[in-house]
């Protein structure tokens, strides 16, 4: 991997560009020479206003969480002295200390196994996966262990554990580095799946996910760490300690975080009348450059943010779907057996008698993950987002 093979959009080249060199050098994967040192601007430095990284939010997330609760551990590969391949740890071994965020072997299995026992001993474990496609060797763990022990118990042992996966798109990763793997973890019972598209969203979900007693896929999009958007992090701490009755805060801040964890949480990111864009994660901005790109061929698009794909926001999603008549649903993953198409089904079903047109969706396509060069022709595009929107059966 070079850092050159880096380009998604929205991000800053120079925060990436140092992410993967230290990637590179890391002792692990690559089998470089040893561990670089932490990059001059750490997410762990008080940035508290102004333009604020979705990394350092993340990072400002799990300080924030380690200090509120003794039991909060995070754990995985690079995470402690490297500060995680894309720095989202940086700082907190030196903070908290090697016992209570430290480096693991290169064993996904055995990191989340060791999530479960902790879990099981009164300890709310933070895992890391490096990469989305380096988490599928733990799937079994997740899958028959962690999504499954409160149901196994009858409720009396919950799963307070957070999966932390770096994953989708638009970085121009190599083989095993891109995936979207949401529909696996949302088709689990057991499991709830997050992925913010803000950076006031990545902040307050992950706060919500760590102190859930339910284990949490948290799905963090790679072309996005390093998107800025000007929040107070001072005042989002308050917000999220003050209680579940704070409300929102800052630009695409959606409902309260605690409640979207139990019951869905969607958030109307931009408000339309002629159709309506449904998007998570990675796909949000895609979405919103799209409605503003209609605006102005004269089409006045509203974009969801799902926000929680797991639970599932029905009620907010179908309104929106209800007002407007029309509906794209977006994602960066494959579309066969995809969120995406269960979103539309979920659609279909509750907004048959108000829909003007068939739902369609934009998605990536059937076939494994391209090379890095080929990328851009697999991900949801504007183009391709506007011309589902011009199929959706206009009248006029």
């Amino acid at each position: 991997m070079t850092s050159t093979e880096f380009t998604g959009s929205g991000t800053d080249a120079g925060a990436v560009e140092v992410a993967v060199d230290a990637a590179r050098e890391s002792a692990t994967r690559a089998g470089g020479a040893g561990i670089p040192p932490a990059r001059p601007e750490s997410p762990t430095e008080p940035v508290r206003t102004g333009p604020v990284t979705m990394a350092k939010a993340l990072n400002a997330a799990l300080a924030d969480a380690m200090t509120a609760e003794a039991g909060v551990v995070v754990f995985g590969e690079d995470v402690g002295t490297l500060g995680g391949v894309f720095r989202i740890t940086d700082g907190l071994a030196a903070r908290f200390g090697t016992g209570r965020c430290f480096d693991t072997p290169l064993a996904e299995s055995g990191i989340a196994g060791m999530a479960v026992g902790m879990a099981i001993n009164g300890m709310r474990p933070v895992i890391e996966m490096q990469f989305d496609a380096f988490a599928y060797p733990a799937f079994e763990q997740i899958a028959s262990h962690i999504a499954k022990m409160r149901n196994r118990t009858g409720g009396r042992m919950g799963m307070p554990i957070v999966i932390r996966i770096p994953y989708a798109g638009g970085i121009g990763g190599v083989e095993h580095h891109c995936d979207s793997s949401e529909a696996y973890y949302a088709h689990t019972p057991g499991l709830k799946v997050v992925t913010p598209a803000t950076v006031a969203d990545a902040y307050l979900l992950l706060r919500a996910a760590i102190d859930s007693d339910d284990p949490v896929v948290f799905m963090e999009p790679k072309k996005l760490y390093f998107a800025k958007d000007p929040v107070d992090l001072d005042a989002l701490r308050e917000q999220y300690e003050s209680g579940p009755d704070a409300g929102r805060s800052g630009p695409g801040a959606g409902a309260d975080p605690r409640a979207a964890l139990e019951s869905g949480g969607a958030a109307v990111a931009r408000q339309g009348t002629d159709a309506t864009l449904v998007a998570y994660g990675p796909s949000v901005p895609t979405a919103l450059a799209a409605a503003e790109a209609a605006q102005a061929e004269g089409r006045s698009l509203e974009v969801v943010d799902v926000r929680t794909i797991v639970p599932f926001d029905d009620a907010t999603v179908a309104a929106s779907v209800r007002r407007t008549g029309r509906v794209v649903v977006i994602s960066e993953e494959t579309g066969f057996g995809s969120v995406a198409g269960e979103i539309a089904a979920r659609l279909q079903e509750r907004c048959f008698h108000s829909l003007a047109a068939p739902v369609l969706r934009v998605t990536g396509f059937d076939v494994p993950y391209p090379a890095p060069k080929l990328e851009q022709y697999f991900l949801p595009s504007v183009d391709r987002i506007l011309d589902a929107v011009d199929d959706l059966q206009w009248e006029d």
